[in-house]
């Protein structure tokens, strides 16, 4: 009897363990996902993944891109596009020296070029001598014109690279942030996110 009374209550332990673990477990896999990281462009601020082209035209945003005639036009976000299919060549314009180029991204199902995400956006910020154009953009909330080597290193010390770049290449996400070697300030920056889809879309 003593036998089958132990044997109970080492099932009941187990019992009372096991989801106990299982919630642990879950709480770890969730600690360890990749943390999305936004860029700020006059304030408005860009989600790789989530933000639409039609909320940047909202915020008032130029984005258009370079027609077969050489020349810039405004995108139409009425137009439609294919669906699972990636499109480049985009590009926001902030100064007359200044633009981020952004790529696009449609999931299951065909939908106008306003509902298009955006998957990725790159900045090459050399050639833009005015700093009041380049407080105006920060990169997760802070203004690239304080974001040094050094202070990337600082700020996301689990990436790697060396004393002109630091990167974080993840499942999910990947950034890309450049620096002049002489002065540590950022030249050139770039987040994306991975999706499975037609990366010809928009070639």
């Amino acid at each position: 009897m003593k036998n089958i009374v132990k044997t109970l209550c080492t099932l009941l332990a187990l019992i009372l363990i096991l989801p106990a673990c299982s919630a642990g477990s879950g709480e770890s896999s969730g600690e360890s996902s990749e943390k999305l990281l936004p860029i700020t462009i006059n304030g408005t601020e860009i989600r790789i993944g989530e933000t639409t082209v039609q909320a940047l035209l909202d915020q008032g945003m130029n984005v258009g891109w370079v027609d077969e005639n050489y020349e810039r036009v405004d995108v139409d976000p009425s137009m439609e596009l294919e669906p699972e299919a990636y499109y480049t060549g985009g590009s926001i314009r902030v100064s007359e020296n200044v633009f981020a180029q952004i790529s696009f991204v449609t999931e299951d199902k065909a939908v106008p070029l306003g509902e298009a995400v955006i998957a990725r956006l790159e900045f090459s910020l050399v050639g833009e001598e005015d700093k009041s154009v380049l407080e105006k953009i920060a990169f997760d909330g802070v203004p690239i014109t304080e974001l040094t080597r050094e202070k990337a290193g600082e700020m996301y010390p689990d990436w790697t690279g060396d004393e002109v770049m630091w990167l974080k290449y993840g499942l999910e996400y990947k950034y890309d942030l450049n620096f002049d070697m002489t002065s540590g300030q950022m030249t050139k920056f770039s987040a994306s996110r991975e999706y499975d889809v037609d990366w010809n879309g928009g070639d």
